[in-house]
């Protein structure tokens, strides 16, 4: 079978029911925010180690709390970055302004067929919603060379589910995700944690126009893991 559970294409999320089972490894009281992921970042690159492998966290993605202005990403800047790794057009004017080597590069580079991978989610999520198969890759080369920047994405591959939502007793369901980082630079981190927010919102939204259900879906949790943190990208 290509899904253990198969819909009908009508009012899915309402009469969805995830299993009984199913259970969060970190419970609530350990989600943190965005910028509290991000100020522990620096505080252990600053007093312990130079390199801190398998970082994990689960982070609170609700209500658009995943903006971090910085000096060297204003607000403008995550704006633009996230708009064009979601594949939407930026104008040359903000491109000139706005990106350069320090802020990522074409490693960090997410927006080749990112409108076709965003449809797949949603339709795999609309279709069956507790599938397991609702997810972004976002290396296009089957056969990376490490030499190369263009092949050495960050980010890696973000799975998506629907899970209940606990403090609501309606069909409001929560739309968390688990994302994978190749590398993350501590610096970096506001531009990535900004791009996987609006990913997240654009896949909630784009869900609930295809169920007609106004405030049925909403942006829940991130399990954020990083092979190798750093605090600057030339570490």
């Amino acid at each position: 079978a290509i899904h253990s559970r198969y819909y009908p294409v009508k009012s899915l999320l309402k009469t969805y029911i995830p299993h009984s089972d199913i259970m969060n490894y970190q419970e609530d009281e350990d989600t943190i925010s965005c910028r509290q992921v991000w100020n522990e970042m620096n505080d252990l690159l600053s007093t312990k180690k130079k390199l801190v492998r398998n970082f994990h966290r689960c982070i609170n993605m609700e209500e658009e709390s995943f903006v971090i202005e910085t000096e060297l990403f204003p607000l403008a800047a995550l704006k633009v970055y996230s708009a064009y790794n979601l594949e939407e057009p930026i104008t040359e004017d903000d491109r000139s302004k706005y990106f350069s080597a320090h802020r990522g590069g074409s490693q960090g580079d997410y927006h080749v067929g990112m409108k076709k991978k965003i449809a797949n989610v949603v339709d795999c999520l609309y279709n069956f919603p507790e599938s397991k198969r609702a997810v972004l890759t976002i290396p296009n080369n089957p056969t990376p060379d490490h030499t190369s920047d263009d092949d050495a994405k960050c980010m890696r591959e973000i799975h998506f589910y629907l899970d209940n939502d606990s403090s609501n007793t309606t069909t409001l369901r929560c739309l968390n995700a688990t994302v994978w980082m190749r590398a993350q630079a501590a610096e970096i981190f506001p531009k990535n944690i900004h791009f996987v927010g609006s990913l997240m919102t654009r896949i909630a939204e784009q869900l609930m126009e295809k169920l007609a259900e106004e405030n049925s879906v909403k942006v829940g949790k991130l399990f954020y893991l990083a092979t190798a943190l750093v605090s600057v990208r030339e570490d």
